[in-house]
């Protein structure tokens, strides 16, 4: 979608910058509920059908990297162009980034972070009725008939079963295909996608160099969501390179949690525990740096694949996948947010405000947040 003389670049720009922006102060929560946020913002602001959005969805899952980040981009792309992808992905991760280098400053200088508990108290419940809005309005584009009902239980069950994201969605995109490929004319219709592979090096000293290729291969094999990041990590700067300790690592993972925006910034405090300022620098561009052209190309070629009838049923499947894993997040979030009823009111009184008073998610947000802080404070 390129900018038209009706609405020139720069005012699209404009709202570009502003909407993400927001986003990066304002998106706690992880992939599911960015996800959430973004269907809500733009759909309601016209830039795209919640078919569209579905189709960004469900490619950007079968991308390497962070998902929400590339499907911030990929709207941006939708929404104007180049510019656009590039100004809704640096406005969706500087605010994360900045955030997490505080952290990890503070976590150097004083050996911890700041207690933000009454914050995701109060927080989490309202996350939980945000992504329980999306999943109803999303899951009424993505069901279109009882098969595709039927596949996407079997995709929440094996999500629950402990199947990785990646295999639940090819898998979901096979079966939806299968009775296409009966059809001859549709056979060579199916588009697919090679994604590249970046070896790290054997480096073993934390240079910026070796720091660089280090996050430029997390950014390029990290498939499902943020949280998957967490044992390539472990696996190559505790076990391999011995750059950090596990302690040091699930702090940075906590750090990641406590901020808005990508869970991909845990990139950021890792950076500056192991080269300070420049550590911090290289590490995130690294590892954020393959997404611009991965969500790129899956935005600028969304609308030929749904054109084609087995690659749109091979994207039918794969949406109604991504359904059922927000559906699994939702569910294990709730079962950890929800403890007791303080925390039932909150996210039973967002979900009223969200469903019929159509309430903006951010506020609700913010209000969990004070609400969460008095709390904990009485107590």
């Amino acid at each position: 979608m390129n900018p038209t003389k009706a609405e020139p670049e720069r005012p699209r720009a404009a709202e570009i910058f502003a909407f993400f922006l927001q986003l990066g102060l304002t998106a706690f929560g992880g992939p599911a509920a960015h996800i959430a946020l973004m269907e809500q913002g733009s759909v309601s602001r016209g830039w795209l059908k919640r078919e569209e959005f579905l189709d960004l969805v469900g490619g950007c899952n079968l991308l390497p990297g962070p998902s929400s980040t590339q499907v911030a981009m990929a709207l941006g792309y939708r929404r104007g162009g180049v510019p656009g992808l590039v100004i809704a992905g640096a406005c969706f991760i500087v605010p994360a980034s900045l955030t997490t280098l505080a952290l990890a400053w503070a976590y150097v200088r004083y050996g911890r972070m700041p207690q933000m508990a009454g914050f995701l108290y109060g927080t989490k419940p309202v996350i939980v009725a945000i992504v329980a809005q999306a999943l109803w309005r999303l899951g009424q584009s993505a069901v279109k008939r009882w098969t595709l009902a039927a596949l996407g239980i079997a995709c929440l069950a094996g999500a629950f079963a402990g199947v990785p994201p990646l295999a639940i969605l090819l898998a979901a995109g096979a079966v939806a295909i299968a009775p296409q490929m009966s059809r001859s004319e549709n056979r060579s219709a199916l588009m697919g996608f090679s994604m590249p592979a970046i070896g790290a090096g054997g480096a073993s000293a934390a240079g910026l160099g070796s720091i660089a290729l280090v996050f430029l291969k997390l950014g390029v094999v990290v498939f499902g969501s943020g949280y998957v990041l967490l044992a390539f990590l472990k696996a190559d700067l505790v076990d391999r390179l011995h750059w950090i300790s596990i302690q040091q690592l699930l702090d940075a993972v906590t750090a990641g949690q406590m901020t808005p925006g990508p869970v991909f910034a845990t990139s950021t405090f890792i950076g500056y525990l192991v080269h300070g300022w420049t550590g911090a620098v290289v590490a995130t561009v690294a590892v954020f740096l393959p997404s611009f052209f991965l969500a790129g190309m899956v935005a600028a070629l969304a609308g030929r694949i749904r054109r084609s009838k087995m690659a749109g049923a091979f994207i039918d499947g794969v949406n109604v996948a991504a359904v059922a894993l927000m559906a699994q997040v939702a569910l294990v979030l709730g079962r950890a947010s929800l403890v007791d009823r303080p925390t039932w009111v909150i996210g039973v009184a967002s979900a009223v405000l969200l469903l019929w008073k159509r309430v903006n998610a951010t506020w609700l947000i913010l209000g969990g947040a004070l609400a969460g802080i008095l709390l904990r404070a009485a107590h």
